[in-house]
């Protein structure tokens, strides 16, 4: 458990204390843009590495048993998360590290939130992290939880220090977290927009996962 913990804190430390402004700034001047991305990437890469041979080692020190009655909403949650991990690559989304055109319009999966991709990660964090019910588990899990709720209202510090004309038609337009803006009467709905492709291929994915999920990780998806 000590290691699990360890590696918990180091992922933590390589997610938000290398991307604090300072500390980015600093390491850019003196590696470059692409010298720090690189040198993320290989810590970052480390640490998952680090995240999960720990958690594969640690003790799970039972704390829970979620009830089966709960089981549907599980899969329900891990197919909105599809959802969100599909619609997050199918619209230009200023959100994510790929260059936005100055005369970037709110469509498709961004008029439900702005961070498409992190609830997706958010999402599968928080139902493994319940449906496990272990100790270990509620370290892992919450760990990349914990990443993906910093990282949104982080990336919106970024991108407003960066494209401020950008980040103002999108912070008037959506929301962080889903739907907010729509309710809000701030934006509203166009199925046309989300078309086919995102229904599709989230669902396609969810099924994928749901077949693969035991002969891969070991653990059956259904109670």
């Amino acid at each position: 458990m000590p290691a699990l913990i360890l590696a918990a804190l180091f992922w933590l430390a390589t997610h938000i204390g290398l991307a604090t402004p300072s500390i980015r700034a600093l390491l850019v001047i003196k590696l470059s843009e692409k010298g720090f991305q690189a040198l993320y990437s290989v810590i970052s890469l480390l640490a998952l590495v680090l995240l999960i041979w720990a958690w594969r080692h640690a003790p799970e020190m039972p704390l829970w048993q979620p009830p089966v009655s709960v089981w549907p909403l599980f899969l329900l949650l891990m197919l909105v998360a599809c959802l969100f991990l599909v619609g997050a690559f199918a619209n230009t989304n200023p959100t994510a590290p790929a260059p936005v055109p100055q005369n970037y319009t709110v469509r498709g999966m961004q008029r439900i939130t702005r961070h498409p991709g992190l609830w997706a990660f958010a999402l599968w964090a928080f139902v493994h992290l319940l449906a496990n019910g272990n100790l270990a588990a509620t370290l892992f899990f919450g760990t990349f939880l914990l990443t993906a709720l910093i990282g949104m209202p982080a990336i919106d510090a970024k991108l407003a220090r960066r494209k401020p004309e950008i980040w103002a038609k999108l912070a008037a337009e959506t929301s962080v977290i889903p739907f907010a803006a729509i309710l809000t009467g701030r934006n509203r709905l166009v199925p046309a927009e989300i078309g086919l492709i995102i229904p599709a291929g989230g669902i396609l994915l969810f099924l994928v996962l749901l077949t693969v999920h035991h002969s891969v990780i070991g653990v059956s998806p259904l109670p």
